[in-house]
């Protein structure tokens, strides 16, 4: 069975083709990082505005990509929540057309359900249930996977997410948008150690997280080292930053995989990408005989394919949509579970 997938709810255009949930056939993306980058991050104006532009020719590439027409097609996937409005509503009206035309199923899915997904694609062995954590620029999460189209989120960030805090840290180091790659790179050449930042806590809900006062911290320090003209040791504080989100992700993570009984554990979303974040887990979890499960690279970021992959799953358990589907800003997980 052969799914297109359309992804539209942020920056990245992106269209794909996959068959049976785990082969991709087609990944097309077309980036807006360059423009964006102008601004210091997303405005959402003008990626509505690219996605307009892109999302033809992007979807006609995946389908000369894997080699398909409309014809081969078995549903057209895509993106309705949650993200930007302005983006979703482009891939959504897309997407409601597209189908229409081709007399073609129309499945939704759920942003971030498709970014758990991504490890299907890169795991043919990965099956639920598993622990998940996700997390990405919009998005903090640790959930339950019950199965392919089921979900419980057990632990969310109360103020910023993980991804976002690194933009944020980032810019007032001066490095470009977006910032995730930069520090990480740049705390590969510091000490872990060389700043003592806070470690979040959030008191009586165990599994939450917290991101907004350690970016305040940073910035602070950064800000009272300037007034005093003092030298920031940027590398080094890359390094203690990384170290302590990536500490902060894990710990929860390790302690709802204890107190809920599982040994499965899986990473999602665009800081799933950090090295960082991805050897602590590996590490966390070989201490305890835990398997762990990572996408590739290519699919840590927005991308059709996880959207195509998840809309596999959603197909087969029944979900569609007509043309009053209509895309949503904030839309909870546990929401598509109910």
């Amino acid at each position: 069975m052969k799914i297109l997938g359309i992804e539209s709810s942020c920056d990245e255009t992106a269209i794909s083709v996959t068959e049976d949930g785990r082969k991709v056939l087609s990944n097309i993306v077309a980036s807006q990082i360059d423009e964006h980058r102008l601004y210091g991050g997303v405005v959402p104006e003008i990626a509505s505005r690219r996605h307009a532009e892109n999302i033809s020719w992007v979807a006609k590439a995946a389908l000369e990509e894997a080699g398909c027409t409309m014809d081969d097609i078995d549903a057209v996937a895509v993106t309705y929540a949650p993200g930007l409005i302005g983006a979703l509503l482009v891939g959504v009206s897309f997407a409601k057309g597209l189908a229409m035309s081709a007399k073609k199923p129309l499945v939704p899915v759920h942003h971030i359900a498709g970014h758990i997904a991504s490890n299907y694609i890169s795991h043919p062995d990965l099956e639920p249930p598993y622990l998940c954590l996700v997390a990405s620029g919009g998005h903090s999460h640790i959930v339950e996977v019950k199965d392919y189209t089921h979900y419980h989120v057990v632990g969310r960030t109360r103020d910023d997410a993980a991804g976002e805090c690194f933009d944020k840290v980032a810019r007032t180091l001066g490095y470009e948008y977006p910032g995730g790659k930069f520090i990480d790179a740049a705390a590969k050449l510091g000490d872990p150690k060389a700043y003592t930042l806070p470690k979040p806590r959030i008191t009586g809900s165990e599994y939450d997280l917290s991101f907004s006062g350690l970016k305040t911290a940073v910035i602070n320090l950064v800000h009272n080292a300037e007034q005093k003209g003092e030298k920031i040791d940027r590398e080094g504080m890359a390094a203690s930053f990384q170290a302590t989100v990536a500490r902060t992700l894990v710990d929860k993570t390790m302690l709802a995989a204890e107190n809920l009984g599982y040994k499965t554990i899986g990473l999602a979303g665009g800081v799933s990408a950090n090295s960082g974040v991805r050897a602590l887990l590996e590490k966390e979890c070989a201490k305890r005989g835990y398997k762990v499960y990572m996408p590739e690279l290519k699919y840590c970021g927005d991308n059709g394919a996880m959207i195509s992959c998840q809309g596999y799953y959603d197909f087969l358990a029944g979900k569609r949509a007509d043309e009053s589907l209509n895309g949503i800003a904030t839309l909870s997980l546990d929401a598509i579970s109910e």
